[in-house]
């Protein structure tokens, strides 16, 4: 009988004990990576949902108004704040600061910085450094710069816009998609579509995957 309850009330051994904290390492390693990729693509979100509204704005003001425009107070677009993303749309860029204080009082604006009422320690200007480089736009006209608008006006006008934000917080590369108001092809990115050389107009085309480039 004490034989019994002594073999009941016995410790595990340390080789129980290693088997143990090896298997949650191994599950560990295989989880981690894959939650913060699911936590990325779940930021990306916000950066597709923007884009493709700026693009309806757009379409919508050229039924109106014949011509495409940098301006987004013209426009009418003002994403929701709390954005991680900087939305650039313009070559010369004059951006809407969003702090802790309120958003900007200017009257144009073509782009907006990442709020840092929401993000303090995230830097507002990312920058378009991942954005694709010199793609070639169907149709006629002349092709926009990336970001910004087309010359010589409608018809035949293009213009090109640009998200840019860190969701992987690391200080290297910024998660960066492309989205442009006619089909691009060549596009040469910087790491994120790698199986894709086209992007369709209207359609946010990834050109740095911030979690899988850096």
């Amino acid at each position: 009988m004490n034989r019994l309850f002594a073999r009941k009330n016995r410790g595990f051994t340390l080789i129980e004990l290693m088997i143990v904290v090896a298997i949650i390492g191994i599950l560990a390693a295989i989880a981690i990576p894959n939650f913060i990729k699911f936590q990325a693509r779940s930021k990306q979100g916000e950066a597709k949902a923007n884009l493709k509204a700026w693009f309806t704005s757009q379409r919508a003001f050229l039924q109106e108004k014949d011509r495409y425009v940098e301006d987004i107070k013209t426009l009418g677009f003002s994403p929701e704040r709390g954005n991680r993303y900087a939305y650039y749309f313009g070559t010369a860029n004059t951006c809407e600061p969003r702090k802790a204080t309120g958003l900007g009082t200017g009257t144009e604006y073509n782009c907006i910085y990442v709020d840092q009422g929401k993000f303090p320690t995230t830097p507002e200007d990312p920058g378009t450094a991942q954005a694709p480089s010199a793609p070639t736009f169907s149709g006629g006209g002349t092709d926009p710069a990336v970001p910004g608008l087309s010359t010589g006006g409608c018809p035949g006008c293009n213009i090109a816009g640009v998200a840019s934000g860190n969701v992987d917080n690391e200080a290297t590369g910024n998660d960066t998609w492309f989205i442009a108001t006619k089909d691009a092809a060549t596009i040469a990115h910087k790491c994120g579509n790698k199986d894709e050389t086209t992007a369709v107009a209207g359609s946010p085309y990834l050109s740095f995957n911030d979690v899988d480039c850096d």
